[in-house]
């Protein structure tokens, strides 16, 4: 007798009996969303927001499309000198988000520490608010995180409709080659669109229209908040990961040269003081010893 394959139900079914109990049905597309954006915010080193006015979706895959040809152009470039940088534009995503859900996945990512399992603890979970459940839909972290709605750094930063640009590292090259095609500035500036010629699809009339409808906002850089004007400070770092590199080690030495020569000057200083008073007690001695002599002599 042939076996009956499962139905797709079925297996929909067996499936989510795997799933630990969670406070929001792991089924359901937030639930979904919440992972898949929890995942960028932990994995994601740089995230750029930018704030988006209805864009249609022939607009959006004309962004995309131009986005991806200068992101590979760094990569070839990249390739072509020798440098040990990895190819990261295929892994560069840009899309829309669901602003209460990332803001609330963003919460659970940087004020969630779940404690670990009761000690002694054994048998089967039934109930979603068994202690021993510490993963992000967990009854546990949403009541963890419950007070901290509103409290966050980004709290002012995702209002409205946002888009985000997730980089799986911190390349100031490809960074400003999006902002080229996502947040150009004039012909002089420090990320001037490319020319008709080089990108003909950038200038098209369903393309210039949606990049219209962008504005940056700010970044997520390793965790911090970044304005526009600091987002943009990254993106003109020349050298990519080696330039940032080296704008670090510069600042930490003239940060440590600032420190010696303080505390030299500091010294300098207590040295000088001492001397003086040194010098004004030996003087005042060998005052008061010549009028001692002088009391002494016979008249």
């Amino acid at each position: 007798m042939a076996s009956v394959a499962p139905s797709a139900s079925a297996t929909s079914m067996s499936a989510a009996n795997l799933q630990p109990p969670s406070h929001r049905r792991p089924e359901f597309r937030k639930s979904q969303l919440h992972r898949q954006y929890a995942s960028i915010l932990r994995t994601m080193p740089l995230i750029i927001y930018f704030q988006h006015n209805n864009l249609q979706s022939m607009e959006w895959a004309n962004i995309r499309r131009e986005l991806i040809k200068v992101l590979r152009k760094v990569d070839a470039q990249n390739a072509a000198m020798g440098s040990s940088e990895p190819a990261i534009a295929d892994t560069i995503k840009l899309q829309i988000i669901q602003t209460s859900i990332y803001e609330a996945s963003m919460r659970v990512v940087d004020f969630y520490r779940p404690e670990t399992a009761s000690i002694g603890a054994s048998g089967p979970i039934f109930n979603k608010e068994d202690p021993r459940l510490t993963h992000d839909l967990s009854h546990a972290a949403y009541k963890a995180v419950l007070s901290k709605r509103g409290k966050h750094d980004f709290s002012n930063l995702l209002v409205g409709p946002i888009a985000t640009l997730s980089f799986p590292s911190v390349s100031p090259d490809h960074l400003r080659a999006a902002f080229t095609i996502l947040a150009p500035t004039a012909k002089s500036g420090m990320f001037p669109a490319p020319s008709r010629k080089a990108n003909p699809g950038l200038y098209d009339l369903v393309t210039q229209p949606g990049l219209q409808k962008l504005m940056l906002l700010g970044a997520r850089v390793e965790g911090k908040v970044f304005d526009a004007d600091e987002t943009r400070w990254v993106g003109g770092i020349e050298g990519g990961m080696g330039g940032l590199r080296a704008r670090l080690v510069g600042m930490l030495q003239g940060a440590s040269a600032g420190l010696a020569r303080t505390l030299e000057s500091a010294g300098n200083n207590l040295y000088l003081t001492l001397e003086s008073r040194r010098t004004v007690m030996e003087e005042e001695q060998n005052g008061g010893k010549k009028e001692e002599q002088a009391e002494q002599k016979p008249e």
